[in-house]
C-alpha cells in the first residue's frame, strides 16, 4: 500500500519545495515554534498560487499554549476557517478541548461548519487528550477525516504502540497519521510499528539570513531567543529523504 506524506511548513517556498519532492500535502501554518499558528491568508492565496499538484491544508489555532479557547478566539477560529475555505484551501487542521482533557464537541462542531465540507484534520491537541480512544471516537462520531498524533508521547516511536491500536481501532472509519519526530532515519519503523498509511513531518534545515548589515543587540523575541540571523526553511532534499526511506 502505497503512504500519503504530508509536510508541515510555514511558507510558501516550503510548499513548492514540497511539492517538487513528491509529496501529496502540506500543512500551512504559521510559528512552527509554538507548535503551528494560523497562517495569515495572504500567505494562504499566495501558496495557493504557488503551487498546482499538492493539496494544501490550513491550520487554525489562534495561539501557542493548550487547546482550551474563549468565545473570543472560537469566533476568530470560525472566521479564519472561513476565510481558508473562500481562498480556496483543500482542508483545515483543527483542534479543540474541554478543561477535562475531552474533545471539545460544541467548538470542532462550529469549526467543521464552517468548513464546509472541507476535509477536516484534528491536530495533535489529541495528543493531550485524557482518553485516547474516546477521543478517538468522538472524532469519529463528528465526521473527523484524520487524526494527528505522536501516540501521546515525545515522539512517534515512543508513541507507536498506542498509534498501531489507534490504527486498528480506527479501521477505515478515520485515518490516524503519526506525526511528532518522524525523519528518515526512523520513517521506515514508524511505519512498520504502526500499519499508518499517512505520516506527517517536517523537513527544516538552517539557512543563514541574506542580511549585510547586522545588529547584534536587539532580539524581536522574549528571553527564549532564536537568532536573528538564522533562518529555517523547508528542504525538497530532506522530504525527499523521509519519502525514499519510508520505501512506499
Amino acid at each position: 500500500m502505497s503512504l500519503t506524506y504530508e509536510i508541515c511548513i510555514d511558507s510558501v517556498a516550503g510548499a513548492i519545495a514540497a511539492e517538487r519532492a513528491g509529496a501529496h500535502r502540506v500543512e500551512l501554518c504559521a510559528a512552527l515554534f509554538d507548535g503551528g499558528l494560523t497562517p495569515s491568508l495572504g500567505t494562504v492565496r499566495a501558496a495557493l498560487a504557488a503551487v498546482s499538484s499538492i493539496r494544501v491544508h490550513v491550520i487554525i489555532r489562534p495561539r501557542g499554549g493548550d487547546f482550551i479557547f474563549d468565545e473570543h478566539e472560537i469566533a476568530a477560529m470560525e472566521h479564519d476557517t472561513a476565510l481558508a475555505r473562500e481562498a480556496g484551501a483543500h482542508g483545515v487542521v483543527i483542534g479543540a478541548l474541554t478543561p477535562d482533557g475531552e474533545i471539545d464537541r460544541p467548538v470542532t462542531e462550529r469549526l467543521i461548519a464552517a468548513a464546509g465540507g472541507l476535509p477536516v484534520t484534528f491536530h495533535r491537541a489529541f495528543d493531550m487528550a485524557a482518553d485516547p480512544y474516546a477521543a478517538l471516537e468522538t472524532l469519529i462520531e463528528l465526521g473527523v477525516d484524520r487524526v494527528l498524533t505522536s501516540g501521546q508521547d515525545v515522539s512517534v516511536l515512543e508513541g507507536a504502540p498506542l498509534i498501531a491500536e489507534l490504527v486498528r481501532r480506527a479501521g477505515d472509519r478515520i485515518v490516524v497519521m503519526p506525526g511528532g519526530g518522524i525523519t528518515a532515519r526512523n520513517a521506515a519503523r514508524v511505519v512498520a510499528a504502526t500499519g499508518a498509511r499517512e505520516i506527517h513531518f517536517a523537513a527544516l534545515s538552517e539557512e543563514a539570513s541574506p542580511a549585510v548589515h547586522r545588529n547584534p543587540y536587539p532580539f524581536m523575541g522574549g528571553e527564549l531567543r532564536r537568532p536573528e540571523y538564522q533562518r529555517l526553511v523547508t528542504t525538497s532534499g530532506g522530504i525527499s529523504s523521509v519519502i525514499a526511506a519510508a520505501g512506499r
